[in-house]
């Protein structure tokens, strides 16, 4: 292997006997069915057959022979090979040996060293009354109802109901948001800026106008750079009425009989959700400790794979927001290359923790797979046996086994690390 990289370059020279041998195969197949003047099916020479079809006979021989041959000399090397090779500089030529030069690209060694016992910070903040009101206050948010607003004009925390159009400045024909109804939140920071500040004050039927000054990189690309005019009629005023704070409201939004039991509950999901965390902070400073010891070559190719992975995903995420990725104003090429760093760090991780689930020969068990597929389906809408024939299909039911094999190797670092347990107020 060569320093710094996994890349490996092999000239594989296959005897002319075994070619001629291959060819004189393939003749004989061509020969059962081929059409040659002057011959009955399966009748014609073999030579004949050779010559007649010399091009696609040597093809199929090359196609046979250089992955066989270069899968026997991987096997006698010991190569793990990663990825599929490349065959390039073919050569073959009437009476002569078959060359070609292979390029490919092998698992790195990789000696992880001592990786239990490995000391840890883990920092869990402490649980305060001020959590637990806040925790309340939102399952009363969550609670409230809506009524109608007649007797004072929209404010801050209002919602209101509008049907709005939106134009281009410079083209007023050309509708870049067709007319609509929607939900305008006042005052949130989610909503627009212009929303915000020019439906202030509004009652039901009132009309406004005015403009929004997109930026060059926003999402949506029919957007991007463009200031757009809109118009927005409101259709009602809206305020949330929270329910009292009172031992009604936890019957209401929980299985407690008292505010006071609520509390208590809620205590204690919070802090269960702390520990979590605080859990999995350790885990990822164990993960970054070992990336940063345990130094070898990742495989291109296993960081391309990841990078569109990557991509892949971040595609899904703008459809599931109703973005269509091919119109969303990104530049996929520039994200790649900033995405790389991250994508090999993945990857380094994953090799590590796969050495280290073979040496402590962790499996996971049929069982463990079906929890897995149990939980996952949970959120998907798919029954879990559909969901594993269509992993399965896919390929990437092998990748979920290996993700959580790999977790269970993280989970034995941590329970071999030296923890150092901290507490803080925030």
């Amino acid at each position: 292997m060569e320093a710094e990289t996994c890349k490996r370059e092999l000239v594989i020279e296959i005897p002319f006997d075994l070619v001629r041998k291959e060819s004189e195969s393939l003749a004989t197949q061509y020969a059962r069915t081929a059409r040659v003047p002057g011959f009955r099916p399966g009748r014609a020479p073999r030579e004949l057959i050779l010559r007649r079809f010399r091009d696609p006979i040597r093809e199929e021989v090359a196609q046979t022979l250089l992955p066989r041959f270069f899968q026997n000399t991987a096997k006698e090397q010991n190569w793990t090979v990663v990825g599929d090779p490349r065959f390039e500089d073919l050569k073959l030529e009437d009476d002569q040996p078959l060359k070609c030069k292979v390029t490919f690209e092998v698992y790195p060694a990789i000696e992880v060293g001592d990786y239990k016992g490995i000391e840890v910070a883990e920092e869990r903040v402490a649980v305060t009354d001020a959590d637990i009101d806040k925790a309340i206050e939102e399952l009363r948010d969550g609670a409230a109802t809506l009524e109608e607003v007649e007797d004072r004009p929209a404010a801050d925390g209002d919602i209101l109901n509008v049907r709005y159009e939106g134009r281009d400045v410079k083209a007023q024909k050309t509708a870049l948001i067709e007319s609509t109804e929607g939900t305008v939140r006042l005052g949130e920071k989610t909503t627009l800026p212009e929303f915000n500040q020019n439906l202030q004050g509004v009652r039901q039927g009132d009309i406004r106008e005015f403009e929004v000054a997109y930026p060059e990189g926003f999402p949506e690309s029919k957007l991007a750079g463009k200031t757009v005019h809109f118009r927005a009629e409101v259709q009602a005023v809206k305020r949330k009425v929270a329910p009292k704070l009172d031992d009604d409201l936890a019957k209401t939004v929980s299985s407690s009989a008292t505010l006071e039991e609520l509390k208590g509950v809620l205590r204690k999901q919070i802090e269960e959700r702390r520990d979590r965390e605080a859990e999995a902070a350790a885990k990822r400073k164990l993960m970054d400790a070992l990336i940063e010891r345990v130094k070898f070559p990742v495989p291109e190719t296993m960081i391309e794979e990841r990078l569109d992975e990557k991509l892949r995903n971040l595609a899904g995420q703008l459809f599931d927001q109703g973005v269509d990725p091919r119109r969303a104003n990104l530049n996929w090429a520039k994200l790649r290359v900033d995405l790389r760093q991250e994508a090999e760090k993945e990857v380094r991780g994953g090799l590590i923790l796969e050495k280290i689930a073979d040496a402590e020969r962790l499996e996971i068990s049929e069982e463990e797979m079906d929890e897995a597929i149990r939980q996952l389906s949970a959120g998907s809408g798919e029954t879990p046996a559909a969901l594993k024939t269509r992993l399965t299909r896919n390929g990437r039911l092998a990748r979920l086994q290996s993700g959580r094999r790999n977790q269970k190797a993280l989970d034995l670092i941590y329970r071999n690390a030296k923890v150092v347990r901290q507490q803080s107020l925030a």
